[in-house]
């Protein structure tokens, strides 16, 4: 059986990073984009890095294009629009793509592994994006594909994919359940 430490990922420079590198650790695989409505989450995510990464926890920044040309830039342009207004500082990887024909791999079998549960009904912004898809595809929903940036996927310890939240779920959610993991 698969586990995350079977893939690589390409850092900012092509340079292969083996993500068996991460093993033990509890990891949250985000697809991430600097002009999204769900960009504010950087700030978020770069404080839960830094209440738990000396439990052991890991968060896997990958930018992606896909959704609305949000990410626009050169992988620095990005990482440097990062540090300088959310002060990230965890790993991020080379701009990549998470659907389609150029998908990664990893997220080959991320999709695979959770599928797309729904948005979560309290978002403000979840009529929006269920009105989208409705219109470009009306099958969106049974359909495992990423939706948008800022989906994060959640690895235990054991390199397996405990949960799949959706840009819509409540960040606090998100770090309870990465808490739990560790």
């Amino acid at each position: 059986m698969a586990t995350i430490y079977d893939f690589s990922l390409l850092d900012k420079k092509g340079g292969e990073v083996r993500l068996e590198g991460f093993r033990g650790k509890v990891l949250l695989v985000v697809n991430s984009a600097t002009g999204c409505g769900f960009t504010p989450q950087y700030e978020d995510l770069e404080a839960m890095y830094h209440r738990l990464r000396e439990q052991g926890f890991e968060i896997l920044d990958i930018p992606c294009d896909q959704f609305g040309h949000q990410a626009p830039g050169t992988d620095e342009e990005i990482t440097e629009f990062c540090q300088m207004r959310f002060g990230t500082d965890f790993p991020q990887f080379k701009k990549s793509e998470v659907n389609g024909p150029g998908e990664l791999p990893l997220y080959t079998w991320l999709k695979s592994q959770k599928g797309f549960e729904g948005f979560d009904a309290d978002n403000k912004l979840t009529p929006l994006l269920e009105q989208m898809f409705d219109k470009a595809d009306p099958d969106w929903r049974s359909k495992s594909d990423i939706k948008w940036n800022f989906t994060k996927f959640l690895i235990g310890r054991d390199g397996q994919v405990l949960a799949r939240f959706e840009p819509t779920r409540d960040m606090a959610a998100v770090e309870a359940a990465a808490k739990a993991a560790l």
